[in-house]
């Protein structure tokens, strides 16, 4: 007969998910920052992943930075033409800034 496991408590499992989706968090955050500074990333890969290191959904993400749901979304769709100052808005929370870079030939 195998041995019954007692239950784990409810608030154990909540702070393990809450344990691992922080190093979630964590690792997605490292690989922006080195996407980034391989420059082999786009902008709307890298706003869809800043949002789900904040763990936010489109409509509060855009909210949070300050500008429309609807704008948000473009841009991680890829369709968007988002204002330098818009760009600004949404980088902000993560420290990054617009800036230039030479293509790869």
């Amino acid at each position: 007969m195998r041995p019954t496991r007692a239950p784990e408590p409810a608030k154990a499992r909540a702070d393990e998910r809450a344990r691992r989706a922080k190093e979630r968090r964590v690792a997605l955050r490292d690989e922006l920052y080195e996407r980034i500074a391989r420059g082999d990333i786009s902008i709307a890969a890298a706003v869809r992943t800043m949002r789900k290191i904040a763990g936010r959904t489109q409509t509060d993400y855009a909210r949070l930075v300050g500008v429309s749901p609807r704008i948000l979304i473009e841009i991680e769709r890829g369709l968007g033409n988002p204002t330098l100052k818009t760009l600004a808005k949404i980088l902000a929370p993560f420290d990054l800034e617009i800036g230039l870079r030479r293509r790869a030939k």
